[in-house]
């Protein structure tokens, strides 16, 4: 049995800043599903909102609640918004570098649903900039070890709560895992759709747990389907990010008229796009992205120009064929405002967590913000947690499960895909009886 502090299930960006804000005091061991690089943070392209000012406050407050189609926990982005600028402030002392203004000034730009300017970026590549940040410094902390390929396939429960997982290693053996605290950080649920900008091994698992063990979930139907993926023949769709609309980027049909307002919310945008698709009886709608000027668009833009130039596209010559693809999680394992679930000594934070901030559809850019934010503060809220002799009695003497029931793992990961699958379709038709 490996023995730790803290076991953090997941090394996105959500996972990395959790562990770099507790004591180095705390042995803290991270384990990820594939490689550090295959998180979802690392793909993020578009950006990080951050409120410029005390002027901006309502305008972003009522951006993100509009966005939500005010489903969201006012509480929680209340939290998100004013937190805002104490985690930027981490990132630029970890050398994250946003883009800057001649003056030395931080940039912003903006994307669909923003009523102005308020996301700091990288280039298109600002998940991996912030992300690879994140990474060098957890690789300077000697209490924090990270474990690749290496997946969650149960958790270690008692009457005293969450006391670590069980894990398949890299060479398949199976290990039960104690910790003082565990936090599910497993990202979202692609892997389980068709089409989707995911990467294909982030399939729901803190879910199926979840079900398993009667923690609480929340709002799991509400999946979000990003309106502009690149139509090639790729096993992850390629996300063309918001920000290129905000840029000016436009959309058209079949016949070269712009048919909406690229601005629209996700969710909105993208019935605009099906219907176009269904009324022109096309797969794909066009985006054009010469609208952008050239400097700016290789500038700002360029690991879609790359990518598109790959995929047999200049986007500063022709238009490109867009498709929608299942994006974001706004559901998941239901989360207080500290990042707690309802069973003692475990945390959830990032796409995998819901703690009601973007309600039933989330704001362009607000995914990063609410993981590092959520995740800061579930790391303060275990700083404050003192174990009490009963529970920790309870965690040592825990009894190793038989390993045995852990033997057929291709068989435990069907059966777990399968009751996400079921549980999101589940819930979508409990809300559309109601």
């Amino acid at each position: 049995m490996i023995e730790t502090d803290i076991l953090i299930v997941g090394s996105g960006c959500s996972g990395l800043y959790c562990a770099l804000q507790l004591p180095p005091t705390k042995k803290i061991l991270i384990i990820t599903k594939s490689t550090v690089e295959n998180s979802d943070s690392f793909l993020a392209q578009g950006g990080i909102c951050m409120l410029r000012d005390e002027s901006d406050y309502d305008s972003y407050f009522e951006d993100t609640m509009r966005a939500g189609h005010y489903e969201n926990d006012r509480k929680s982005v209340e939290i998100m918004i004013n937190s805002s600028q104490d985690v930027v402030s981490d990132l630029t002392s970890y050398g994250v570098d946003f883009h800057r203004e001649p003056d030395g000034s931080l940039s912003f730009t903006r994307e669909g649903a923003h009523s102005s300017k308020r996301i700091l970026f990288h280039e298109d590549i600002t998940g991996k900039e912030i992300t690879s940040r994140l990474l060098e410094q957890a690789g300077k902390r000697p209490n924090i070890t990270i474990l690749e390929n290496t997946k969650m396939i149960d958790l270690m429960v008692t009457g005293a709560g969450c006391c670590g997982a069980v894990v398949e290693r890299a060479d398949k053996s199976v290990e039960p895992v104690s910790a003082d605290t565990t936090v599910l950080a497993t990202g979202g649920i692609g892997g389980l759709y068709p089409h989707s900008t995911n990467y294909r091994h982030l399939t729901g698992d803190a879910l199926a747990l979840a079900m398993k063990y009667g923690i609480e979930l929340e709002n799991i139907d509400y999946v979000q389907i990003h309106p502009t993926t690149l139509f090639a023949d790729e096993e992850r769709s390629f996300l063309i990010s918001e920000s290129v609309r905000g840029e000016g980027a436009k959309l058209y049909d079949k016949n070269g008229n712009r048919f909406t307002d690229e601005l629209l919310p996700r969710d909105v945008l993208t019935e605009k796009i099906y219907a176009q698709m269904n009324k022109d009886g096309t797969e794909v709608v066009r985006e054009d992205l010469r609208t952008i000027p050239e400097d700016e668009l290789k500038s700002h833009f360029p690991n879609i120009i790359n990518h598109c130039r790959e995929m047999g596209y200049d986007v500063t010559k022709e238009c490109i064929p867009v498709v929608p693809a299942q994006h974001y999680f706004m559901g998941g394992v239901k989360v207080d405002h500290d990042s707690r679930t309802s069973m003692t000594g475990l945390y959830a934070v990032g796409e995998t967590a819901c703690n009601g901030v973007h309600g039933r559809n989330r704001l362009a850019s607000n995914s990063l913000l609410e993981s590092l934010v959520f995740a800061k503060r579930a790391a303060k809220a275990m700083n404050r947690e003192r174990k009490t002799p009963e529970r920790a009695l309870r965690c040592r003497v825990l009894r190793t499960s038989d390993l045995k029931e852990y033997g057929n793992m291709d068989a435990m990961a069907r059966l777990y895909h399968r009751q996400v699958r079921d549980g999101i379709s589940q819930a979508r038709n409990r809300r559309g009886n109601r």
